[in-house]
């Protein structure tokens, strides 16, 4: 069954909305990328327009910024050390935005949607 991003079947009271047509392919969505700490894997999916997005499914590379010295690093991610999103993630190590990293230069927390921008973009903290 696809998904979609239109409203829903049923109203904020219970009450169920009348179907009054089919899901459009302008409507369509997808399910979560959950990007993973592992060599890097990107995925190209097709957007409205036949333009192209690229879902990143796992990375160990992060572009790191440097408040101090104001430069970019390319850096290899070591492990994952706390996620707001939700605190199991770092089990799974997955990556989503606002994830505390720890990096070759030390702790850095995630700027970008990996899963929807296809790298990992962080600040060192």
């Amino acid at each position: 069954m696809a998904i979609t991003q239109k409203r829903p079947k049923r109203k904020t009271s219970g009450g169920r909305y009348r179907a009054w047509r089919k899901k459009r392919v302008h409507e369509m969505g997808n399910l979560p990328s959950f990007t993973k700490l592992d060599k890097k894997t990107v995925k190209v999916v097709r957007t409205l327009g036949n333009n192209q997005k690229r879902v990143l499914l796992s990375g160990d590379i992060a572009n790191v910024y440097d408040p101090k010295e104001k430069k970019y690093e390319k850096l290899k991610i070591e492990t994952i050390l706390e996620s707001p999103a939700n605190r199991h993630f770092v089990v799974r190590n997955v990556i989503t935005k606002g994830t505390i990293i720890k990096t070759e230069k030390g702790k850095a927390r995630v700027t970008n949607r990996p899963g929807q921008e296809g790298n990992i973009n962080a600040v060192l903290v």
